[in-house]
C-alpha cells in the first residue's frame, strides 16, 4: 500500500458514525424535558388503554388528572381522602384468620401486592402466609444457638453469635420491602434478620458490632427502598442498606433517653420513634442528621415554666394532662409512656400512650394539634380495699393508610378502632370498629390492587356464605382515580393472649390470631 491510498483514506468515518448515532447530544435542557414530557404521556395512554374501558374514552381531563395525582403521590402530603368511601359502622366484608402460633402474635404485615402475609409469635417462628389461598407456605423456626454461646461471663448478656441463620428468642416486629422481595425481622436476641421471601431463606443477620446492644423493638422500611429502620432497647435507631451488592450497615442515631418500642417512615429521608418513658416522639432527619422533639404527657403548669411558655396561673390550672379544660371533667389520667407511632404523611402522625390518648401531631408545632382523651375506654378493676379503680386502658398499637385520611389504633377493649382525619388535618372522629377479641399488637392498613379481589379465594367464599354480607365490589366506572386506587381496604391485626414485650396485660380468653379483615367501597350511586 502506498502513501496515496493512505493519504485517501477516510479515517473519521468510524467516529462520525457513532456521533452521528446519539441523536440527542446536542438537544437543549428544554428540548429534553419536553421529549421526556412526550414520552410519559404517550405511557400514561398506554396505561390507562390496557384498562377496562376503550382508548377512544381517554381525553385531557383524564390524563390531566392522573398527572395531578402522580404529582401528589411524590409530594409527601395527604391526598387521599377516602375515608367517607368505606362503611365502617357495619362488619368487614370477609375476615381471614391465620392461626399456626402456639403463643402470642406479636407482629403481622402483609406486601403491598397482598400475596403474602408474614406472621410471628412469642416462640420465636415465622409463617409465611398466601393470601390468595389463605394457605400456609412455609415456616421459619426459632434457632437453638450452641451451648457454649448461651452464657455470659458474669452478669453480662450472653453474645450473640452471627453464625446463627435465624432468630434464636422472640421475634418483636416484621416489615416487608416495597418490591416485595426483602422480609425485616426483629428480635430479643438482638438481631435484626433479613430473609428472601422467594426463596424463604436468611439472607443475613445484623447483630455485634453492626447491630444493637438489646432487643430490637421495631423495624419499617422507607417506602419504595431497601433502606431500613430499626429501633431498639438500647436508646437507638440504626440505619442499613439492604441494596443487593451492598447489604450493610450506615449509621446510628442517637437521641432517646429510654426503650424505643416503635417507629415508622415513609417515602421521605425521614423517620418518627417513641421513647416510651422518656414521653418523647422524635423526628429523624436522616439527611441533615438532625432530630425534632415533640414532648408528649399533656400539659401542666410545671411544664409550661421549664418550656418558658407559662402564660398565666389561671391557664395553668385549668388544663389537664390531655389539654383540655378540668371543668366538667371527673379525674384525669397521667401519661406516663407512648408506645406507638405511626405517620400520615411526610409531616403529621399519631402517637399513642399508656393514658389512652390518641395525639395528633405537626412539624410545625412543639404541641398537639389534637388530642383524643381516652381512645379506648377506662378498665375496671375491682379492690378489696379500695373498690372499683378505673384506668385507662393503653394504645397498644397504629396503623395508618400511607398519605390518607384513615387510621387505625389497638388496645384491648375487644375492638379495633378506626379513626378519620377532619380535610384540614385538625383533628379526627370516630369512623367506626371492628371486633378484635384480644390485645392488639400491631396494626397496618392497605389498599390491594384490583387482582387481589378476584383471585383471592376466602374472600369470594365468606362472601357467599354470608347471607348478610354485601355483593361484592363492583369496578367502578372509569374515572381520574380508577387507574391509581384499589377501591377496597385492609386491616391487618395481630391478636394475642399477652402484650408482645411482657406479660403484664393478659386477655386469657382471646385467641393468639393474625387477622386480615377486607372493606369494599361503596358503590358510586350511593
Amino acid at each position: 500500500m502506498d502513501e496515496g491510498d493512505i493519504d485517501d483514506m477516510d479515517l473519521r468515518a468510524d467516529e462520525e458514525e457513532e456521533q452521528s448515532g446519539d441523536e440527542y447530544e446536542n438537544e437543549t435542557p428544554a428540548e429534553k424535558r419536553l421529549r421526556l414530557a412526550k414520552l410519559y404521556l404517550e405511557s400514561v395512554k398506554g396505561s390507562l388503554a390496557e384498562g377496562e374501558f376503550d382508548a377512544a374514552d381517554i381525553d385531557k381531563e383524564i390524563i390531566a388528572s392522573r398527572l395531578k395525582q402522580d404529582v401528589l403521590e411524590h409530594s409527601g402530603k395527604v391526598h387521599l381522602f377516602i375515608a367517607d368511601s368505606f362503611d365502617f359502622s357495619s362488619p368487614p366484608q370477609a375476615t381471614f384468620t391465620a392461626k399456626g402460633h402456639r403463643l402470642s402474635v406479636t407482629s403481622s404485615t402483609v406486601s403491598e401486592s397482598a400475596k403474602h402475609l408474614f406472621t410471628a409469635g412469642k416462640e420465636g417462628s415465622i409463617i409465611q402466609w398466601d393470601l390468595l389461598t389463605g394457605k400456609k407456605v412455609n415456616t421459619f423456626y426459632k434457632v437453638k444457638p450452641s451451648e457454649e454461646k448461651q452464657k455470659g461471663k458474669g452478669k453480662a448478656k450472653a453474645p450473640v453469635d452471627p453464625s446463627v441463620s435465624g432468630h434464636t428468642d422472640e421475634v418483636y416486629s416484621l416489615a416487608i420491602s416495597g418490591d416485595g422481595k426483602l422480609l425485616a425481622s426483629a428480635g430479643a436476641d438482638r438481631r435484626v434478620g433479613i430473609w428472601d421471601v422467594e426463596k424463604g431463606a436468611w439472607i443475613k443477620g445484623f447483630c455485634g458490632h453492626l447491630g444493637h446492644k438489646d432487643a430490637v423493638s421495631h423495624v419499617a422500611f422507607k417506602k419504595g427502598t431497601n433502606q431500613l429502620y430499626s429501633s431498639s432497647f438500647d436508646r437507638t435507631v440504626k440505619v442499613y442498606d439492604l441494596t443487593p451488592g451492598v447489604m450493610g450497615y450506615v449509621e446510628t442515631l442517637f437521641g432517646h433517653q429510654d426503650h424505643i418500642l416503635s417507629l415508622d417512615a415513609l417515602r421521605g429521608d425521614v423517620c418518627v420513634s417513641v421513647g416510651a418513658r422518656d414521653k418523647t416522639v422524635r423526628y429523624w432527619k436522616i439527611v441533615d442528621e438532625t432530630q425534632l422533639v415533640f414532648r408528649g404527657g399533656g400539659r401542666s403548669r410545671i411544664r409550661e415554666v421549664l418550656e418558658g411558655g407559662l402564660k398565666g396561673d389561671e391557664e395553668g390550672d385549668d388544663m389537664d394532662v390531655d389539654g383540655a379544660s378540668k371543668k366538667g371533667q371527673q379525674k384525669s389520667y397521667i401519661e406516663g409512656s407512648l408506645e406507638c407511632v405511626c405517620m400520615i404523611d411526610e409531616t403529621t402522625f399519631v402517637s399513642g400512650g399508656d393514658s389512652g390518648s390518641l395525639s395528633l401531631w405537626s412539624t410545625t408545632k412543639k404541641k398537639p394539634i389534637f388530642t383524643q382523651p381516652l381512645a379506648h375506654g377506662l378498665e375496671e378493676t375491682e379492690s378489696s380495699t379500695e373498690g372499683i379503680i378505673r384506668t385507662p386502658r393503653w394504645v397498644t398499637s397504629l396503623g395508618c393508610l400511607r398519605y390518607s385520611n384513615i387510621f387505625a389504633s389497638g388496645s384491648y377493649d375487644g375492638s379495633v378502632r378506626i379513626w378519620k382525619l377532619d380535610p384540614k388535618l385538625k383533628s379526627f372522629s370516630l369512623a367506626g370498629t371492628i371486633p378484635a377479641p384480644g390485645i392488639v399488637n400491631s396494626l397496618q392498613l392497605l389498599s390491594p390492587p384490583k387482582e387481589f379481589t378476584k383471585h383471592a379465594s376466602w374472600l369470594t367464599r365468606d362472601q357467599n356464605q354470608s347471607s348478610n354480607s354485601p355483593p361484592p365490589p363492583q369496578v367502578p366506572s372509569p374515572g381520574p382515580d380508577n387507574s391509581t386506587y384499589s377501591r377496597s381496604l385492609l386491616v391487618v391485626a395481630s391478636l394475642a393472649k399477652e402484650h408482645r414485650f411482657g406479660r403484664w396485660l393478659q386477655q386469657k380468653e382471646a385467641k393468639n390470631t393474625a387477622n386480615v379483615f377486607y372493606f369494599s367501597s361503596r358503590t358510586s350511586s350511593s
